[in-house]
Protein backbone atom coordinates (compact mmCIF):
# COMPACT_ATOMS: atom_id res chain seq x y z
CA UNK A 1 0.00 0.00 0.00
CA UNK A 2 1.22 3.42 -0.97
CA UNK A 3 0.92 6.36 1.37
CA UNK A 4 -1.40 9.24 0.62
CA UNK A 5 1.55 11.46 -0.26
CA UNK A 6 2.97 8.90 -2.74
CA UNK A 7 -0.40 8.45 -4.43
CA UNK A 8 -0.87 12.21 -4.82
CA UNK A 9 2.66 12.52 -6.30
CA UNK A 10 1.84 9.85 -8.92
CA UNK A 11 -1.45 11.46 -9.86
CA UNK A 12 0.13 14.90 -10.04
CA UNK A 13 2.91 13.55 -12.34
CA UNK A 14 0.33 11.90 -14.59
CA UNK A 15 -1.73 15.09 -14.88
CA UNK A 16 1.48 16.95 -15.76
CA UNK A 17 2.83 14.52 -18.40
CA UNK A 18 -0.25 12.60 -19.55
CA UNK A 19 1.88 9.43 -19.75
CA UNK A 20 1.86 6.47 -17.36
CA UNK A 21 5.53 5.69 -18.08
CA UNK A 22 6.74 9.30 -17.64
CA UNK A 23 4.68 9.69 -14.49
CA UNK A 24 6.19 6.48 -13.16
CA UNK A 25 9.71 7.77 -13.77
CA UNK A 26 8.93 11.07 -12.01
CA UNK A 27 7.24 9.36 -9.03
CA UNK A 28 9.85 6.59 -8.80
CA UNK A 29 7.50 3.65 -9.29
CA UNK A 30 6.19 1.34 -11.98
CA UNK A 31 3.96 2.76 -14.70
CA UNK A 32 1.52 -0.09 -13.97
CA UNK A 33 1.08 1.29 -10.43
CA UNK A 34 0.37 4.75 -11.84
CA UNK A 35 -2.18 3.28 -14.24
CA UNK A 36 -3.92 1.41 -11.40
CA UNK A 37 -4.33 4.50 -9.21
CA UNK A 38 -5.44 6.65 -12.15
CA UNK A 39 -8.12 4.06 -12.94
CA UNK A 40 -9.30 4.05 -9.29
CA UNK A 41 -9.54 7.84 -9.34
CA UNK A 42 -11.55 7.79 -12.57
CA UNK A 43 -13.97 5.23 -11.08
CA UNK A 44 -14.33 7.16 -7.78
CA UNK A 45 -12.82 4.35 -5.71
CA UNK A 46 -9.63 6.08 -4.63
CA UNK A 47 -10.67 6.82 -1.03
CA UNK A 48 -12.80 3.76 -0.33
CA UNK A 49 -10.67 0.79 -1.26
CA UNK A 50 -8.64 -0.73 1.56
CA UNK A 51 -6.12 -3.54 1.66
CA UNK A 52 -7.29 -6.88 0.31
CA UNK A 53 -7.62 -9.53 3.05
CA UNK A 54 -5.39 -12.47 2.33
CA UNK A 55 -6.26 -16.06 3.07
CA UNK A 56 -5.00 -17.16 6.50
CA UNK A 57 -4.23 -20.48 8.11
CA UNK A 58 -6.80 -19.80 10.83
CA UNK A 59 -9.73 -19.32 8.41
CA UNK A 60 -10.96 -22.94 8.46
CA UNK A 61 -11.09 -22.78 12.27
CA UNK A 62 -12.97 -19.48 12.61
CA UNK A 63 -16.43 -21.11 12.99
CA UNK A 64 -15.15 -23.14 15.94
CA UNK A 65 -13.61 -20.04 17.57
CA UNK A 66 -16.87 -18.14 17.13
CA UNK A 67 -18.74 -21.06 18.72
CA UNK A 68 -16.48 -21.01 21.78
CA UNK A 69 -16.77 -17.23 22.12
CA UNK A 70 -20.57 -17.50 21.91
CA UNK A 71 -20.75 -20.28 24.50
CA UNK A 72 -18.50 -18.40 26.95
CA UNK A 73 -20.32 -15.08 26.40
CA UNK A 74 -17.08 -13.55 25.18
CA UNK A 75 -15.00 -14.59 28.23
CA UNK A 76 -12.83 -17.41 26.85
CA UNK A 77 -9.09 -16.68 26.79
CA UNK A 78 -7.02 -16.88 23.60
CA UNK A 79 -4.53 -19.31 25.17
CA UNK A 80 -7.36 -21.73 25.93
CA UNK A 81 -8.56 -21.45 22.34
CA UNK A 82 -5.05 -22.18 21.07
CA UNK A 83 -4.72 -25.28 23.28
CA UNK A 84 -8.09 -26.61 22.14
CA UNK A 85 -7.28 -25.93 18.46
CA UNK A 86 -3.94 -27.74 18.74
CA UNK A 87 -5.81 -30.76 20.09
CA UNK A 88 -7.97 -30.61 16.97
CA UNK A 89 -4.96 -30.47 14.64
CA UNK A 90 -4.28 -26.74 14.23
CA UNK A 91 -0.59 -26.06 13.48
CA UNK A 92 -0.50 -22.26 13.55
CA UNK A 93 1.03 -19.99 16.21
CA UNK A 94 -0.65 -18.59 19.29
CA UNK A 95 -0.27 -15.08 17.86
CA UNK A 96 -2.55 -15.99 14.96
CA UNK A 97 -5.11 -17.40 17.41
CA UNK A 98 -5.00 -14.29 19.60
CA UNK A 99 -5.83 -12.08 16.63
CA UNK A 100 -8.68 -14.35 15.53
CA UNK A 101 -10.12 -14.50 19.08
CA UNK A 102 -9.92 -10.71 19.40
CA UNK A 103 -11.86 -10.28 16.15
CA UNK A 104 -14.46 -12.84 17.25
CA UNK A 105 -14.95 -11.11 20.63
CA UNK A 106 -15.29 -7.74 18.94
CA UNK A 107 -18.00 -9.12 16.66
CA UNK A 108 -19.72 -10.76 19.67
CA UNK A 109 -19.80 -7.54 21.69
CA UNK A 110 -21.13 -5.50 18.77
CA UNK A 111 -24.79 -4.86 19.52
CA UNK A 112 -24.51 -6.33 23.04
CA UNK A 113 -22.60 -3.62 24.86
CA UNK A 114 -24.39 -1.32 27.27
CA UNK A 115 -25.42 2.02 25.83
CA UNK A 116 -24.86 4.99 28.15
CA UNK A 117 -27.09 8.00 27.88
CA UNK A 118 -25.54 11.19 29.31
CA UNK A 119 -27.11 12.04 32.66
CA UNK A 120 -27.90 15.72 33.03
CA UNK A 121 -29.08 16.16 36.66
CA UNK A 122 -31.65 18.74 37.63
CA UNK A 123 -31.17 21.07 40.60
CA UNK A 124 -32.72 19.74 43.79
CA UNK A 125 -33.67 16.39 42.25
CA UNK A 126 -31.02 13.79 43.20
CA UNK A 127 -28.80 13.13 46.20
CA UNK A 128 -26.74 9.98 46.77
CA UNK A 129 -24.88 8.31 49.61
CA UNK A 130 -22.41 5.48 49.91
CA UNK A 131 -20.05 4.00 52.51
CA UNK A 132 -16.28 3.72 52.66
CA UNK A 133 -13.82 2.18 55.10
CA UNK A 134 -12.45 4.82 57.46
CA UNK A 135 -9.20 4.98 59.44
CA UNK A 136 -8.41 2.86 62.49
CA UNK A 137 -8.62 4.67 65.84
CA UNK A 138 -7.37 2.95 69.00
CA UNK A 139 -7.46 -0.42 67.22
CA UNK A 140 -11.05 0.02 66.07
CA UNK A 141 -12.09 0.55 62.45
CA UNK A 142 -14.37 3.44 61.56
CA UNK A 143 -16.67 4.16 58.60
CA UNK A 144 -17.13 7.15 56.30
CA UNK A 145 -20.68 8.07 55.27
CA UNK A 146 -20.31 10.11 52.06
CA UNK A 147 -23.27 12.10 50.71
CA UNK A 148 -23.33 13.93 47.36
CA UNK A 149 -25.72 16.35 45.64
CA UNK A 150 -25.78 15.41 41.94
CA UNK A 151 -26.27 18.88 40.45
CA UNK A 152 -24.00 21.07 42.57
CA UNK A 153 -21.50 18.27 43.43
CA UNK A 154 -21.63 19.35 47.10
CA UNK A 155 -20.07 16.61 49.28
CA UNK A 156 -20.51 15.82 52.96
CA UNK A 157 -18.44 13.07 54.69
CA UNK A 158 -19.51 11.92 58.16
CA UNK A 159 -17.40 9.64 60.36
CA UNK A 160 -19.25 6.83 62.16
CA UNK A 161 -18.43 3.84 64.31
CA UNK A 162 -21.01 1.54 62.67
CA UNK A 163 -23.45 1.27 59.74
CA UNK A 164 -26.61 0.40 61.63
CA UNK A 165 -30.01 1.80 60.68
CA UNK A 166 -30.10 4.52 63.40
CA UNK A 167 -26.65 5.67 62.30
CA UNK A 168 -27.79 5.78 58.65
CA UNK A 169 -30.83 7.89 59.58
CA UNK A 170 -28.71 10.27 61.68
CA UNK A 171 -26.16 10.68 58.86
CA UNK A 172 -28.84 11.33 56.24
CA UNK A 173 -30.34 14.02 58.47
CA UNK A 174 -26.94 15.65 59.02
CA UNK A 175 -26.22 15.62 55.29
CA UNK A 176 -29.55 17.25 54.41
CA UNK A 177 -29.04 19.94 57.02
CA UNK A 178 -25.59 20.59 55.56
CA UNK A 179 -27.24 20.85 52.13
CA UNK A 180 -29.80 23.27 53.51
CA UNK A 181 -32.77 21.19 52.34
CA UNK A 182 -33.95 17.81 51.04
CA UNK A 183 -33.66 16.57 47.47
CA UNK A 184 -36.56 14.71 45.86
CA UNK A 185 -34.69 11.40 45.60
CA UNK A 186 -31.95 9.73 47.61
CA UNK A 187 -30.05 7.00 45.70
CA UNK A 188 -27.93 4.42 47.51
CA UNK A 189 -26.80 0.80 47.51
CA UNK A 190 -28.91 -2.24 48.45
CA UNK A 191 -27.72 -2.71 52.03
CA UNK A 192 -29.89 -4.48 54.59
CA UNK A 193 -30.55 -1.19 56.33
CA UNK A 194 -32.32 0.04 53.16
CA UNK A 195 -33.46 -3.04 51.19
CA UNK A 196 -34.60 -6.11 53.09
CA UNK A 197 -35.29 -8.34 50.06
CA UNK A 198 -35.66 -8.60 46.26
CA UNK A 199 -38.77 -10.13 44.69
CA UNK A 200 -38.81 -10.62 40.93
CA UNK A 201 -36.04 -8.07 40.64
CA UNK A 202 -37.98 -5.46 42.67
CA UNK A 203 -36.34 -4.12 45.82
CA UNK A 204 -38.40 -4.44 49.00
CA UNK A 205 -37.72 -1.32 51.06
CA UNK A 206 -37.07 -1.36 54.82
CA UNK A 207 -40.21 -0.10 56.63
CA UNK A 208 -38.17 2.26 58.79
CA UNK A 209 -36.57 3.82 55.71
CA UNK A 210 -40.04 4.31 54.23
CA UNK A 211 -41.05 6.13 57.42
CA UNK A 212 -37.90 8.27 57.20
CA UNK A 213 -38.78 9.22 53.61
CA UNK A 214 -42.26 10.21 54.74
CA UNK A 215 -40.85 12.32 57.56
CA UNK A 216 -38.54 14.31 55.28
CA UNK A 217 -40.66 14.17 52.13
CA UNK A 218 -38.08 12.27 50.05
CA UNK A 219 -38.04 8.99 48.12
CA UNK A 220 -35.22 6.55 48.86
CA UNK A 221 -34.25 4.61 45.73
CA UNK A 222 -31.61 1.92 45.26
CA UNK A 223 -29.38 1.15 42.32
CA UNK A 224 -29.35 -2.07 40.33
CA UNK A 225 -27.40 -4.75 42.27
CA UNK A 226 -23.74 -5.10 41.18
CA UNK A 227 -24.10 -2.05 38.94
CA UNK A 228 -21.72 0.70 40.08
CA UNK A 229 -22.45 2.83 37.00
CA UNK A 230 -25.83 3.86 38.42
CA UNK A 231 -24.24 5.66 41.38
CA UNK A 232 -20.80 6.58 40.17
CA UNK A 233 -21.01 10.07 41.67
CA UNK A 234 -21.29 8.86 45.26
CA UNK A 235 -18.56 6.26 44.70
CA UNK A 236 -16.28 9.00 43.40
CA UNK A 237 -17.08 10.98 46.56
CA UNK A 238 -16.05 7.98 48.68
CA UNK A 239 -12.82 7.60 46.71
CA UNK A 240 -11.90 11.27 47.09
CA UNK A 241 -12.75 11.30 50.82
CA UNK A 242 -10.74 8.15 51.55
CA UNK A 243 -7.76 9.49 49.60
CA UNK A 244 -7.62 12.52 51.90
CA UNK A 245 -8.93 11.25 55.27
CA UNK A 246 -7.55 7.71 55.56
CA UNK A 247 -3.80 7.62 56.38
CA UNK A 248 -1.83 6.14 53.47
CA UNK A 249 1.67 6.34 52.04
CA UNK A 250 0.31 8.62 49.30
CA UNK A 251 -1.05 11.41 51.53
CA UNK A 252 1.47 10.92 54.40
CA UNK A 253 -1.29 11.57 56.94
CA UNK A 254 -0.51 10.30 60.42
CA UNK A 255 -2.77 8.10 62.51
CA UNK A 256 -5.61 9.75 64.40
CA UNK A 257 -5.10 10.03 68.13
CA UNK A 258 -8.80 10.38 68.97
CA UNK A 259 -12.30 10.34 67.54
CA UNK A 260 -12.56 14.13 67.84
CA UNK A 261 -9.52 14.52 65.59
CA UNK A 262 -11.22 12.48 62.85
CA UNK A 263 -14.41 14.55 63.16
CA UNK A 264 -12.39 17.76 62.79
CA UNK A 265 -10.62 16.31 59.74
CA UNK A 266 -14.00 15.54 58.12
CA UNK A 267 -15.20 19.09 58.72
CA UNK A 268 -11.99 20.53 57.27
CA UNK A 269 -12.27 18.23 54.22
CA UNK A 270 -15.89 19.32 53.66
CA UNK A 271 -14.89 22.98 53.58
CA UNK A 272 -11.86 22.35 51.36
CA UNK A 273 -13.43 20.10 48.72
CA UNK A 274 -16.57 22.22 48.34
CA UNK A 275 -14.65 25.47 47.91
CA UNK A 276 -12.48 23.95 45.17
CA UNK A 277 -13.51 24.40 41.53
CA UNK A 278 -15.01 21.17 40.18
CA UNK A 279 -13.46 19.65 37.07
CA UNK A 280 -16.79 19.16 35.24
CA UNK A 281 -18.83 22.23 36.20
CA UNK A 282 -15.86 24.65 36.35
CA UNK A 283 -17.50 26.14 39.46
CA UNK A 284 -17.10 25.64 43.18
CA UNK A 285 -19.79 23.33 44.67
CA UNK A 286 -20.47 25.77 47.51
CA UNK A 287 -21.30 28.43 44.93
CA UNK A 288 -23.64 26.12 43.01
CA UNK A 289 -25.31 24.99 46.26
CA UNK A 290 -26.47 28.56 46.82
CA UNK A 291 -28.51 28.26 43.63
CA UNK A 292 -29.66 24.69 44.25
CA UNK A 293 -31.03 25.46 47.71
CA UNK A 294 -33.92 27.30 46.07
CA UNK A 295 -35.00 23.94 44.57
CA UNK A 296 -34.54 21.83 47.72
CA UNK A 297 -37.48 21.00 49.99
CA UNK A 298 -37.66 22.49 53.46
CA UNK A 299 -36.58 20.23 56.30
CA UNK A 300 -38.73 19.53 59.38
CA UNK A 301 -37.54 21.34 62.48
CA UNK A 302 -36.99 18.12 64.43
CA UNK A 303 -35.09 15.13 62.99
CA UNK A 304 -36.52 11.65 62.73
CA UNK A 305 -35.78 10.28 66.18
CA UNK A 306 -37.88 7.12 66.33
CA UNK A 307 -34.84 4.96 65.60
CA UNK A 308 -32.46 6.83 67.89
CA UNK A 309 -33.72 5.19 71.09
CA UNK A 310 -35.20 6.56 74.30
CA UNK A 311 -34.92 10.14 75.50
CA UNK A 312 -32.97 10.99 78.63
CA UNK A 313 -32.23 14.27 80.44
CA UNK A 314 -28.54 14.89 81.11
CA UNK A 315 -27.93 15.57 84.80
CA UNK A 316 -25.76 18.30 86.31
CA UNK A 317 -22.95 15.73 86.60
CA UNK A 318 -23.04 15.08 82.82
CA UNK A 319 -24.51 11.60 83.12
CA UNK A 320 -27.65 9.77 82.01
CA UNK A 321 -29.32 6.72 83.52
CA UNK A 322 -30.24 3.89 81.17
CA UNK A 323 -31.27 0.44 82.36
CA UNK A 324 -30.32 1.36 85.92
CA UNK A 325 -26.72 2.15 84.90
CA UNK A 326 -25.08 5.59 84.89
CA UNK A 327 -23.31 6.55 81.65
CA UNK A 328 -21.30 9.74 81.12
CA UNK A 329 -21.76 12.20 78.26
CA UNK A 330 -19.75 15.33 77.34
CA UNK A 331 -20.07 17.99 80.04
CA UNK A 332 -21.27 20.57 77.49
CA UNK A 333 -24.60 18.68 77.26
CA UNK A 334 -25.62 19.22 80.89
CA UNK A 335 -29.41 19.79 81.16
CA UNK A 336 -29.85 18.81 77.48
CA UNK A 337 -32.05 16.00 76.12
CA UNK A 338 -30.33 13.06 74.41
CA UNK A 339 -31.40 9.77 72.84
CA UNK A 340 -30.01 6.47 74.17
CA UNK A 341 -30.14 3.11 72.38
CA UNK A 342 -28.47 -0.29 72.55
CA UNK A 343 -26.26 -1.38 69.64
CA UNK A 344 -25.11 -4.95 70.22
CA UNK A 345 -23.11 -4.91 73.45
CA UNK A 346 -22.76 -1.13 73.44
CA UNK A 347 -24.89 1.81 74.59
CA UNK A 348 -24.98 4.72 72.12
CA UNK A 349 -25.94 8.27 73.09
CA UNK A 350 -27.08 10.69 70.36
CA UNK A 351 -27.74 14.41 70.60
CA UNK A 352 -29.92 16.23 68.06
CA UNK A 353 -27.99 19.44 67.44
CA UNK A 354 -29.09 22.15 64.97
CA UNK A 355 -26.72 20.58 62.41
CA UNK A 356 -28.39 17.17 62.80
CA UNK A 357 -28.14 14.12 65.07
CA UNK A 358 -24.60 13.53 66.36
CA UNK A 359 -23.30 10.53 68.26
CA UNK A 360 -21.77 11.98 71.42
CA UNK A 361 -20.96 8.92 73.53
CA UNK A 362 -20.55 5.16 73.20
CA UNK A 363 -20.03 2.82 76.18
CA UNK A 364 -19.85 -0.88 76.78
CA UNK A 365 -23.12 -2.13 78.29
CA UNK A 366 -22.87 -2.46 82.05
CA UNK A 367 -24.94 -3.64 85.00
CA UNK A 368 -26.45 -1.64 87.88
CA UNK A 369 -23.82 -0.63 90.39
CA UNK A 370 -21.08 -0.40 87.77
CA UNK A 371 -21.23 3.09 86.22
CA UNK A 372 -19.39 3.78 82.96
CA UNK A 373 -17.55 7.10 83.17
CA UNK A 374 -15.26 8.40 80.42
CA UNK A 375 -12.71 11.00 81.64
CA UNK A 376 -12.62 12.52 78.16
CA UNK A 377 -16.18 13.79 78.72
CA UNK A 378 -15.02 16.14 81.48
CA UNK A 379 -12.62 19.11 81.61
CA UNK A 380 -9.22 18.72 83.34
CA UNK A 381 -9.48 18.14 87.07
CA UNK A 382 -8.79 21.14 89.33
CA UNK A 383 -5.44 21.14 91.08
CA UNK A 384 -5.42 18.96 94.19
CA UNK A 385 -3.97 19.86 97.59
CA UNK A 386 -0.49 18.82 96.44
CA UNK A 387 -0.57 20.89 93.27
CA UNK A 388 -2.06 24.17 94.38
CA UNK A 389 -0.51 27.41 93.22
CA UNK A 390 -0.11 30.31 95.68
CA UNK A 391 -2.69 33.07 95.26
CA UNK A 392 -1.93 36.33 97.08
CA UNK A 393 -4.65 37.74 99.30
CA UNK A 394 -2.84 40.85 100.58
CA UNK A 395 -0.37 43.46 99.37
CA UNK A 396 2.48 41.89 101.39
CA UNK A 397 1.87 38.47 99.84
CA UNK A 398 1.67 39.99 96.37
CA UNK A 399 5.00 41.76 96.86
CA UNK A 400 6.67 38.58 98.11
CA UNK A 401 5.37 36.38 95.25
CA UNK A 402 6.44 39.01 92.74
CA UNK A 403 10.08 38.15 93.52
CA UNK A 404 9.84 35.09 91.24
CA UNK A 405 9.39 31.34 90.99
CA UNK A 406 11.83 30.77 93.83
CA UNK A 407 9.57 32.74 96.18
CA UNK A 408 6.51 30.67 95.17
CA UNK A 409 8.46 27.44 95.68
CA UNK A 410 9.71 28.63 99.08
CA UNK A 411 6.16 29.45 100.18
CA UNK A 412 4.81 26.01 99.24
CA UNK A 413 7.71 24.07 100.74
CA UNK A 414 7.89 26.17 103.90
CA UNK A 415 4.15 25.73 104.51
CA UNK A 416 4.45 21.96 103.99
CA UNK A 417 7.35 21.83 106.49
CA UNK A 418 5.34 23.67 109.18
CA UNK A 419 7.63 26.71 109.28
CA UNK A 420 6.81 29.26 111.96
CA UNK A 421 6.79 33.06 111.61
CA UNK A 422 6.41 32.72 107.84
CA UNK A 423 4.99 36.22 107.33
CA UNK A 424 7.96 37.76 109.17
CA UNK A 425 10.43 35.81 107.03
CA UNK A 426 8.54 36.80 103.89
CA UNK A 427 8.80 40.46 104.85
CA UNK A 428 12.54 40.01 105.46
CA UNK A 429 12.87 38.48 101.96
CA UNK A 430 11.11 41.51 100.45
CA UNK A 431 13.55 43.82 102.30
CA UNK A 432 16.55 41.78 101.10
CA UNK A 433 15.20 41.92 97.54
CA UNK A 434 15.27 45.72 97.69
CA UNK A 435 18.89 45.63 98.86
CA UNK A 436 20.35 42.82 96.74
CA UNK A 437 17.93 42.68 93.83
CA UNK A 438 15.10 40.27 93.06
CA UNK A 439 17.25 37.94 90.95
CA UNK A 440 19.67 37.06 93.76
CA UNK A 441 16.96 36.82 96.40
CA UNK A 442 14.79 34.63 94.13
CA UNK A 443 17.81 32.34 93.62
CA UNK A 444 18.40 32.20 97.37
CA UNK A 445 14.74 31.42 98.10
CA UNK A 446 14.79 28.59 95.55
CA UNK A 447 17.90 27.06 97.16
CA UNK A 448 16.39 27.52 100.60
CA UNK A 449 13.30 25.56 99.51
CA UNK A 450 15.43 22.91 97.80
CA UNK A 451 17.53 22.15 100.88
CA UNK A 452 14.76 22.72 103.45
CA UNK A 453 16.47 25.66 105.18
CA UNK A 454 13.61 27.73 106.67
CA UNK A 455 15.16 28.85 110.00
CA UNK A 456 15.89 32.46 110.95
CA UNK A 457 18.96 33.77 109.16
CA UNK A 458 19.09 30.92 106.60
CA UNK A 459 18.11 33.20 103.72
CA UNK A 460 20.78 35.78 104.60
CA UNK A 461 23.36 33.01 104.96
CA UNK A 462 22.59 31.71 101.48
CA UNK A 463 22.78 35.24 100.09
CA UNK A 464 26.27 35.63 101.58
CA UNK A 465 27.51 32.79 99.39
CA UNK A 466 28.68 33.37 95.83
CA UNK A 467 25.99 34.81 93.63
CA UNK A 468 24.36 32.54 91.06
CA UNK A 469 26.13 32.21 87.78
CA UNK A 470 29.61 32.87 89.31
CA UNK A 471 31.07 29.49 90.33
CA UNK A 472 34.30 29.43 92.31
CA UNK A 473 37.30 28.06 90.43
CA UNK A 474 40.73 26.97 91.64
CA UNK A 475 43.79 28.85 90.32
CA UNK A 476 47.38 29.65 91.34
CA UNK A 477 46.24 32.26 93.84
CA UNK A 478 43.29 30.44 95.35
CA UNK A 479 42.53 26.85 96.33
CA UNK A 480 39.21 25.22 96.97
CA UNK A 481 40.72 23.01 99.66
CA UNK A 482 39.73 23.95 103.23
CA UNK A 483 42.45 25.65 105.27
CA UNK A 484 44.37 24.10 108.22
CA UNK A 485 44.00 27.03 110.61
CA UNK A 486 41.38 25.17 112.63
CA UNK A 487 43.86 22.47 113.48
CA UNK A 488 45.90 24.97 115.50
CA UNK A 489 43.09 25.26 118.05
CA UNK A 490 43.18 21.56 118.81
CA UNK A 491 44.84 20.93 122.16
CA UNK A 492 45.14 24.62 122.98
CA UNK A 493 43.33 24.21 126.31
CA UNK A 494 45.76 21.62 127.61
Amino acid sequence: MKSREEIMNMLEAFDLTGSFRDAGELAGCSHHTVAAYVAERDEGRLGGVGPVRRKRIIDPWLPKIEEWVERSCGKIRADRCHAKLKALGFEGSDRTVRRAVAEAKKSFRAGRRRVYRPWIPEPGMWAQWDWGAGPVIAGRRTNLFCAWLAWSRFRVPVATWDRTLPTVIACVDRAMRAFGGAATYWLTDNERTVTIDHVAGIAVRHPEIVAVGGHYGVTVATCVPADPESKGGSEATVRVAKADLVPTDANLRGDYASWAELVEACEAFTAEVNERVHRVTRRAPVEMLTEERHRLHALPERPYTAALGETRKVSWSSTVSFGGVTYSVPHTLADETVWVRVDGDQVVVTHCAPSGPIEVARHQSSTPGHPMIDDAHYPPRPAGPLARRPKPTSAAETEFLAIGDGARTWLVEAAAAGTTRMKVKMAQAVTLARLHGQVRVDWALGHSAMFGRFADGDLASILAADPPGQPRRADDAHSLQPGTAAWGRLGGDR
